[in-house]
């Protein structure tokens, strides 16, 4: 690789490729060409990214050409099939998609917990985990370092903005139609004054769905089992005792996460702040008698996993219960995407 290798970003006009964007002229620049890349109706477009403004290329083995790392912000149906490709020409690609992250051969990548899995990459592909994983996992991982985890149990709060632009789209068209009403005091209410439910099986406004992803084996849901699988992969705990539930909450932007953990050993809340304090990636906010613990919307435009409501399980004392939000536009996605990209730029 080149002293200043060349970067691509595939899905550079999408949600996470504008915060992609937005995160390399941000951080420190490592990079020689930074080429965007995006569908043939996207083509010809002018973005700005490190203060100037890039013409945007289509899709194709031509755009990929000499590209030393390839960051993919696309569906998995789009990364599936140019990710191979990209790494076939002599990318490293950094996915962000589902489509690799249960792949053996395919290292699944939260740099603050396990940079060094990115070195070994034989299909030249690295690939980073969902945002609701990524909403909590660094908090755990550094957990697990000190006490050694046992069983998670957790429950998800999920902003639309995770379900993209149609997502966003549908909570501002469906809060303009509820504004001022006294809607949500009689059954169904809401439903018919919102019609159209975009993405979701159930409005969005004024409500909560207890349901992301699709509908898999025995009534759990893809989101549900793909936290479980994920978490066991970055943290080498094939055996872990992992249950889900995701709910999907009226946000924009900003995953949260009420997480009971137990560990190998006996916990408490003051070496739980200290180690949390400590770990990359992570803020302690906890005060609940001045009211201060995480947010969506106190973290939202910032990268670090914030961590509050920190308590030792009344009946467990291996257990300990808090609450984490965080951005699952950056850290939940672009930022791991970057940091995976950065690290492997750097050797690490």
């Amino acid at each position: 690789m080149r002293d200043r290798p060349a970067l691509a970003v595939v899905g550079a006009t999408g949600a996470v490729g504008s915060v992609l964007r937005a995160l390399l002229s941000e951080r420190r620049d490592l990079w020689g060409e930074i080429r965007l890349i995006a569908s043939p109706r996207s083509a010809g477009r002018k973005l700005p990214v490190r203060g100037e403004e890039v013409e945007v290329l289509a899709l194709g083995e031509e755009a990929l050409e000499g590209v030393d790392l390839a960051l993919f912000a696309v569906p998995g149906e789009v990364a599936a099939e140019w990710a191979p490709v990209a790494a076939a020409r002599g990318a490293v690609v950094v996915d962000g998609s589902a489509v690799f992250r249960t792949a053996e051969d395919v290292p699944l990548v939260v740099p603050e917990i396990n940079a060094h899995a990115a070195r070994a990459r034989p299909r030249g592909i690295v690939t980073g985990p969902d945002c609701t994983t990524l909403a909590m996992i660094v908090a755990v991982g550094a957990l697990h370092s000190e006490w050694g985890l046992d069983e998670l149990v957790l429950a998800s709060y999920q902003a639309v903005s995770g379900s993209g632009r149609d997502g966003m789209a549908a909570l501002r068209r469906q809060l303009t139609e509820v504004a001022g009403t006294d809607l949500g005091t009689k059954p169904g209410d809401v439903r018919r004054a919102v019609g159209d439910t975009g993405p979701y099986p159930a409005p969005i406004a004024l409500n909560v769905v207890p349901f992301t992803g699709e509908l898999a084996e025995d009534g759990w849901t893809s989101e549900e089992l793909a936290v479980r699988a994920e978490t066991r992969k970055i943290l080498s705990l094939p055996r872990l005792r992992v249950t889900a539930t995701c709910v999907r909450v009226p946000v924009v932007t900003g995953h949260s996460v009420a997480v009971h953990a137990r560990f190998e050993r006996e916990v408490s809340v003051r070496a739980a702040h200290e180690i949390l304090a400590g770990a990359p990636g992570v803020v302690v906010c906890d005060d609940p008698e001045q009211g201060e613990f995480p947010t969506p919307a106190d973290v939202v435009g910032t990268d670090p996993t914030w961590v509050g409501r920190v308590r030792r399980s009344l009946d467990d004392p291996r257990g300990l219960e808090f609450f984490v939000s965080g951005d699952n536009l950056r850290k939940g996605t672009a930022l791991n995407l970057v940091q995976i990209a950065e690290s492997v730029a750097n050797g690490h």
